[in-house]
């Protein structure tokens, strides 16, 4: 990616941050406590874990623990018994100071960093990644208190990135696709064609053949496509309507969560 790409990453992550706290203004006393999608997770945990994820980017965590995909409960646990006001006013600071941090450039977009989920990235394809969990956790929220919203911009765009990216991964390793055999993904607002070549590599497809009827079609909502990708959502319990190979689309939908 170029710097272009990198400020639209940051824009993603201000644009989903922002939206989050602006929920957080309409959410009552009993919606803090609402259980999510995430396991164990309440309205107040997701808002918990943003808090110290940031915090932890700008240096503020005191613990010296160092954030991983294998200690999500960290931050969480950390402010079980804190109120929401008070966690939702930390978090107003540190978004404001992150972004602040992010626009002043004082960050090194092209340094190569370890990300708390594992892979090694420039700084500015890991802003995709942190628009991606703002948004996703966000979402959580919205379906949690019944709030449906923010399911387009920039914040959604940064996460139809990272989804739809791996696709290819899930049809081709996980499901194991055999050379040949084509998955089309479609939702009303877009459509993804992954084709499975003779060295048994899977790749995106828009050549002269890719309105051939494919050996599976998966059709979904667009919320349902995010929640299969970030393991809200089991394969077998999602509404998704399936065209093709049954056995191959089984695989497919079970192979699609993308998040740790």
């Amino acid at each position: 990616m170029g710097e272009t790409a990198w400020r639209a990453n940051i824009d993603g992550f201000e644009q989903a941050a922002r939206s989050m706290v602006a929920l957080a203004d309409e959410l009552t006393a009993a919606d803090w406590d609402r259980p999510t999608e995430c396991p164990g997770w309440s309205v107040k945990d997701q808002y918990s874990h943003i808090l110290g994820i940031e915090r932890w980017l700008l240096g503020d965590a005191d613990d010296g623990e160092t954030r991983t995909s294998a200690n999500t409960e960290l931050d969480v646990e950390a402010r079980r018994a804190d109120p929401p006001g008070e966690i939702l006013g930390d978090l107003r600071d540190v978004i404001e100071r992150r972004v602040a941090v992010l626009r002043s450039g004082a960050v090194d977009l092209t340094e190569v960093v370890t990300t708390p989920f594992g892979p090694a990235m420039a700084y500015g394809d890991f802003m995709r990644h942190r628009a991606f969990d703002v948004w996703m956790h966000e979402q959580d929220v919205r379906r949690a208190t019944g709030r449906p919203g923010n399911l387009d911009g920039p914040g959604a765009d940064c996460s139809r990135l990272v989804l739809e990216g791996s696709l290819p991964y899930v049809v081709g390793k996980r499901a194991a696709a055999a050379p040949g055999q084509t998955v089309v993904v479609e939702t009303p607002e877009h459509r993804w064609r992954v084709v499975v070549g003779d060295d048994r590599r899977a790749r995106f497809h828009d050549g002269p053949d890719g309105d051939a009827e494919p050996t599976v079609r998966l059709r979904m909502a667009w919320e349902t496509f995010v929640r299969l990708g970030g393991g809200r959502v089991t394969g077998d319990a999602a509404d998704v309507e399936v065209g093709g190979d049954p056995e191959l689309a089984r695989r497919v939908l079970a192979g699609m969560a993308v998040t740790p």
